[in-house]
């Protein structure tokens, strides 16, 4: 019996190392997903105040992205996009949840899908098949608000073996006095707290490659920055800077600060040397609300921010870190996109061949990039928004080809034809000047638009041009 009893525990003993060895030889992966950050809000993509020293050092050791770009304007899109690989208008969720309504405007929006349906392979669904433990922290944004489908929308329900998420007793970013005093931090900032988690997450998963989803909501609304922090910058700002804002600056190096923690155990743990990072944002900073510069930030030199058509709305700053492949200290300048992660991921970690996932991934691998950082790929990006924004921004739909962009507003209908290489900021129309291009692509667009099904803007029977900007306000959501 004793013999028999040694020679379970022996074989218990050496399928637990196989196991350890399998993890150890697996790559894992931490997706950072900043809220609201611009192309320019970091200071190694040229922040001239924000101070981000382990951002900076990362891109230092890795390659950095400098026409890297969301899906959407604006977060919800974006975040379903990372999560299965589709454009947001093949998935007809194109706006944040809940949205926003405004009913005598010039057209009409439409019925949009308001949350991410269950039959989408999420990456962390796809990943968990292939051995990984998964793990969401922080903003989700995906779930369905009412109805039937509202509890199948959870970051669980769509692949997380667990999730951390804002407490319900914070506010903005303030949680209640004490709230977090166990934890490592012992801060009380929402940041700090939801770094904490993380934490757990990466010291929880030593026997298994895993998956860890960090969604930040910093530096999205409301400015709050963390007291210490706002202190030190006030007296950093000058007035002929492009930043200028001492709170706005305070979260970006709370950011900045919870990056540091993650890399810092990731090395202590013994872990740095297999886990693939990747920094990115959900859509560009937000510079004005109801057609008013807020002051909160700017993109410059890049046109507008968030909700608006312009690059200032979806050119964002992103960093990939793959230890052993991506040069340091590379720069690529391949446009890319949102929904490129997931076949990256899935490549990257050998598990495209042997996980299902979605049948009409619109992102493309760029494990040839990240070898490379003169490899190119040959597409087209789009981009498709049927909806008004706070900012004061109206529907339209955009293409990217090589060094051209063409916009279509939809309350015109109005075209703008811009070349990127020579006029980031979009300051000059050449649609005028190049008809032959501007009518190639509007018709690139459009069969797109045919391709993926994307819903339309109508004219609103309701028009009633002395109310036309007037907002009728979804119920707030904590998702």
């Amino acid at each position: 019996m004793t013999g028999r009893l040694g020679m379970r525990a022996l074989a218990v003993s050496i399928v637990m190392a196989g196991n350890l060895a399998a993890a150890e030889q697996r790559l894992n992966v931490v997706f950072l997903l900043a809220d609201d950050l611009g192309w320019t809000g970091l200071q190694c993509f040229g922040s001239d105040l924000y101070e981000t020293p382990h951002l900076d050092a990362l891109a230092g050791s890795s390659m950095r992205f400098t026409n890297a770009y969301a899906a959407c304007t604006v977060c919800s899109p974006t975040r379903a996009s990372i999560m299965t690989g589709m454009y947001p208008a093949r998935l007809r969720l194109t706006d944040f949840i809940a949205g926003q309504n405004r009913p005598w405007a010039r057209l009409k929006i439409p019925n949009w899908t308001k949350g991410l349906k269950p039959q989408y392979v999420t990456i962390a669904e796809a990943l968990r098949q292939a051995g990984y433990a998964t793990a969401h922290v922080g903003k989700w944004h995906l779930s369905f608000r009412s109805g039937t489908q509202r509890d199948m929308s959870s970051p669980e329900q769509h692949g997380f073996d667990v999730s951390h998420t804002k407490p319900s007793t914070a506010r903005g970013y303030r949680l209640p006095a004490g709230f977090n005093r166990r934890g490592e931090s012992g801060s009380d900032y929402l940041t700090d707290y939801l770094t904490d988690q993380a934490l757990r997450v990466i010291d929880g998963s030593r026997d298994r490659p895993f998956f860890l989803y960090f969604a930040y909501h910093t530096p999205h609304t409301p400015i709050q920055g963390r007291s210490d922090l706002v202190d030190r910058y006030r007296g950093k700002v000058r007035e002929q800077a492009v930043h200028k804002n001492p709170e706005y600056a305070a979260m970006v190096t709370s950011l900045d600060q919870s990056v540091g923690r993650i890399l810092q155990r990731l090395e202590q743990r013994g872990m740095a040397d297999r886990t693939v990072v990747i920094f990115t944002s959900d859509n560009g900073g937000l510079t004005q609300r109801y057609g008013r510069h807020d002051g909160f930030t700017d993109n410059l030199p890049l046109r507008r921010g968030k909700g608006s058509a312009y690059e200032g709305g979806v050119r964002v700053p992103t960093i990939v870190h793959w230890p052993g492949v991506t040069r340091p200290g590379s720069v690529c300048s391949e446009p890319v996109i949102s929904m490129d992660y997931y076949p990256t991921i899935l490549e990257m970690t050998g598990t495209t061949g042997d996980s299902r996932h979605n049948p009409r991934v619109d992102g493309r691998s760029l494990v040839a990039l990240l070898k490379d950082s003169e490899a190119t790929i040959d597409r087209s990006l789009f981009w498709h928004y049927p909806h008004y924004h706070a900012g004061g921004d109206s529907p339209y739909s955009s293409v990217r080809s090589g060094q051209w962009k063409l916009i279509e507003f939809h309350e015109g209908p109005e075209l703008a034809l811009f070349d990127l290489s020579r006029d980031a900021g979009e300051s000059r129309n050449l649609a005028a000047e190049f008809p032959q291009q501007t009518a190639a692509m509007r018709a690139r667009l459009r069969s797109w638009r045919r391709d993926v099904g994307a819903q339309m803007p109508i004219p609103n029977p309701d028009y009633d041009s002395d109310r036309s900007d007037k907002v009728v306000r979804p119920k707030r959501t904590r998702n």
